[in-house]
């Protein structure tokens, strides 16, 4: 091969620039590294061009905005590629950038949680609409992981306080890391504390006017499950038995002496799952009505303790 050759590949190899613009490998630009991005995502990302935009933003030091109407001519970092690799590899974005947004909030997250999803959302839509004329003072979220829904709670009501309880350690530090960075973590108090475990309860009581859980509802074996979310997320936070309902058994019947009168409790559920889950609250003397999440599936089951003149709502 002639030296003549060899510049040609340069400029024309599959993560360079058009011979044209003179620019080499090293030299690419943004809006090129972006191009190449998105076609190397496409096996692994349902929005590959949006990954490829979050990861450059992230290997910038910057926002995206700013990366799209600032930067694109710019010559691309090296870093960039090897985040490429990593997503490439199904790692979760939000583990490669450290963060991911909920309800508006920005979020520290980590292998140790659950990475907060836009589906889960709906709790706190749905709790909003129903306590809109009873603002709640007090919140328990029932594994609180990243603090996701308890914080998203707590900039919706700033008069209330929160107990966030979690089994891990990991978890707690990581939810109080996000408390301190959204100016919540005077409303907000943090226990390590197992729901399954007998007398957990007394290191949360008095009861609450609004409890949150997303427990874990996925199915040991479960076929559907995303190959990155069972490599990379905590398994403490997924798995529920042979069939996911386990975590709803222990869970759903304790709801009524952690509830104060009047108060609700937002339980997510997996899209399969309401009428197992809705079988378990009816037995456990709760009444119910379902949320459905931005996709149209059933997703937060919404319990509350009968009270006299109550109507059929569920």
């Amino acid at each position: 091969m002639t030296m003549e050759d060899n510049a040609h590949e340069t400029r024309t190899g599959p993560n360079a620039e058009s011979a044209a613009t003179g620019r080499t490998v090293a030299e690419r630009t943004i809006a090129g590294a972006l191009r190449d991005g998105a076609a190397r995502l496409a096996p692994v990302s349902d929005n590959p061009r949006l990954d490829a935009e979050w990861l450059m933003a992230e290997a910038m030091g910057t926002d995206r905005s700013t990366v799209l109407l600032q930067y694109m001519d710019r010559v691309a970092p090296e870093r960039f590629d090897d985040l490429v690799d990593r997503r490439a590899s199904g790692e979760p974005l939000a583990h490669i950038t450290g963060r991911q947004e909920f309800y508006g909030l920005e979020l520290a997250v980590s292998r140790h949680v659950l990475i907060p999803r836009a589906d889960s959302e709906v709790l706190i839509n749905a709790a909003r609409d129903v306590l809109a004329d009873r603002p709640p003072a007090r919140i328990l979220d029932m594994g609180v992981g990243s603090g996701a829904l308890l914080l998203a709670a707590l900039s919706s009501w700033d008069e209330a306080r929160g107990v966030g309880i979690d089994r891990s350690g990991a978890a707690l530090a990581m939810a109080q890391h996000n408390a301190e960075q959204l100016d919540l973590a005077a409303r907000t108090e943090l226990r390590l504390a197992d729901w399954t475990e007998i007398g957990w309860e007394s290191r949360v009581m008095p009861a609450y006017d609004l409890v949150l859980a997303n427990p874990p509802y996925v199915a040991t074996r479960d076929p559907a499950l995303a190959d990155d979310v069972r490599r990379f997320e905590p398994e403490g936070a997924l798995f529920a038995g042979e069939d996911g309902l386990d975590a709803y058994r222990t869970l759903i019947p304790q709801l009524p002496d952690l509830m104060t009168p009047g108060g609700v409790a937002m339980v997510e559920i997996g899209f399969n799952q309401a009428d197992a889950v809705i079988d378990i609250a009816a037995r456990s003397g709760l009444r119910h009505a379902l949320h459905h999440d931005l996709s149209g599936h059933p997703r937060a089951l919404e319990l509350w303790v009968e009270q006299f003149g109550d109507e059929e709502l569920g």
